[in-house]
């Protein structure tokens, strides 16, 4: 990808369409119709991976459901790209730290598309701290609630929806296995997520449903300009064996395959699209 110039944004959750370059969403192959007839919710849709899915899946025959905080922009281009691909897209307003929004959300999707085959979580924010000592008590809380509860309660409400045969992919991080001297609260949550995906797959196995993870390592998403200062966000991912950060759409594929009958022999496990970082788990 062609370098990042120094640039920040003030307000998180970050825009994409302030971004420079625009991370690169589009799928990348044509479709085999892997979701096909299929219905997929995907928190945290509107820009970054969360995009990079939706278009995805829409190409591969599912109608999608995006949930995204405030972004309007960015959840409006996102649904121009799930329709692009002819299939039916559903945007949902609201924070995913709030069970209520997040049952009522569940509940619009399958009244409106009859059905949930597919849930994503995905949703997530962070927020640098050079010591311990400067993380805040309503940081922390805010980041847990989105980061962890909104999983616990996205999975909570698409439970009663889901039948045998779906599918549960929750986005967590490289983080979660070698950690960030910066992102103290993030990373625990990382791991809180790491831990859920794997207990979640033995308590659904029974019901053949799977529950799998995606642990990217730094990929190009609003999340970075919003989190980091131009300097750094200038360098980001530099430092991986690959010499360049990730886009979207070369984590998007490994949420497709998870979510799809390809990782059919697949329950708690996680995948790293991370640009070669060796990590343990």
């Amino acid at each position: 990808m062609p370098d990042i110039p120094e640039q920040h944004q003030r307000h998180q959750p970050g825009r994409e369409a302030a971004m420079e370059p625009r991370p690169d969403y589009a799928p990348r192959f044509p479709s085999s119709g892997r979701l096909a007839g299929k219905v997929a919710l995907i928190t945290g849709g509107d820009s970054g991976i969360g995009r990079a899915c939706a278009v995805l899946f829409a190409r591969e025959g599912a109608d999608v459901a995006i949930l995204y905080k405030e972004e309007n922009e960015d959840a409006q281009e996102t649904r121009r790209g799930i329709e692009a691909e002819g299939r039916k897209a559903l945007l949902l307003a609201g924070d995913v730290g709030d069970e209520d929004f997040c049952t009522r959300a569940v509940e619009e999707t399958v009244k409106i598309f009859g059905r949930l085959d597919v849930l994503v979580n995905n949703a997530a924010e962070q927020h640098p701290v050079d010591d311990i000592t400067e993380l805040p008590e309503s940081q922390l809380e805010r980041t847990f609630r989105t980061n962890v509860y909104g999983y616990f309660f996205m999975t909570k409400a698409a439970l009663p929806h889901l039948k045998e045969g779906a599918a549960i992919v929750n986005t967590t991080s490289v983080t979660a296995y070698r950690g960030s001297e910066q992102l103290l609260d993030y990373s625990a949550t990382r791991g809180a997520v790491l831990a859920l995906t794997r207990s979640l797959s033995q308590a659904l196995v029974d019901r053949g449903i799977r529950v799998n993870g995606v642990a990217p390592g730094p990929i190009w998403t609003p999340l970075i300009p919003a989190s980091f200062d131009a300097e750094k966000v200038a360098s980001f991912g530099k430092k991986q064996p690959m010499g360049r950060p990730g886009q979207p759409n070369e984590v998007a594929s490994c949420h497709l395959f998870l979510a799809c009958d390809d990782s059919s022999y697949m329950t708690g496990q996680v995948l790293h699209p991370n640009g070669g970082e060796a990590v343990g788990g």
